[in-house]
Formats: C-alpha cells, sequence, structure tokens
C-alpha cells in the first residue's frame, strides 16, 4: 500500500470518527441531556400542551434520532464520494 492511499484511507476515517462524534454527541444531549438531566428546567415551557422536558423524553428524542439517521447516510455519501470510496 503506498503511502498516499494509506494517507487517504486515515482522512478518510478521521472524517467518519469525527461525524460519529458529532452524532453521537448531539444524541447524548438530546436524550440524556433534555429528557433526563434538564427536564425539570424545561418543563417551564410547554409544546402541544405537554411540558417541554416530558416532551423531549417520549418525542423530541425520537425526532432528533431519525434527523441524526438521515443526516448520518446524508453526510457520509457525500464523504465516500469524496475519498473515492462510493458504491456505484
Amino acid at each position: 500500500m503506498s503511502e498516499e492511499t494509506r494517507l487517504d484511507n486515515y482522512a478518510y476515517w478521521r472524517a467518519n470518527l469525527r461525524l460519529l462524534t458529532i452524532c453521537l454527541t448531539i444524541w447524548f444531549i438530546v436524550s440524556y441531556g433534555f429528557g433526563i438531566l434538564l427536564a425539570d428546567v424545561l418543563n417551564q415551557f410547554r409544546i402541544g400542551g405537554y411540558p417541554l422536558g416530558f416532551w423531549f423524553a417520549q418525542q423530541g428524542s425520537i425526532y432528533a434520532f431519525i434527523i441524526l439517521t438521515f443526516c448520518y447516510a446524508w453526510k457520509m455519501n457525500r464523504l465516500d464520494r469524496q475519498h473515492d470510496v462510493h458504491e456505484e
């Protein structure tokens, strides 16, 4: 394996891990932070008639996970094309 290929592989996995870290951080903040740790603070506000902390614990986190899944797939497709490892 040439040095250039090795460096490109390293750059690809580094970008992949950076994207994964960002997604997992958002996932943690939304599910654990908003749904559990900050629930009391967020419950002062209401959305759809329900306290916001409860809403995040029950509905908001699910919406965030779905959005994260689509964003991850979209960003990984771009990253794969950028590093020429995409499927045809």
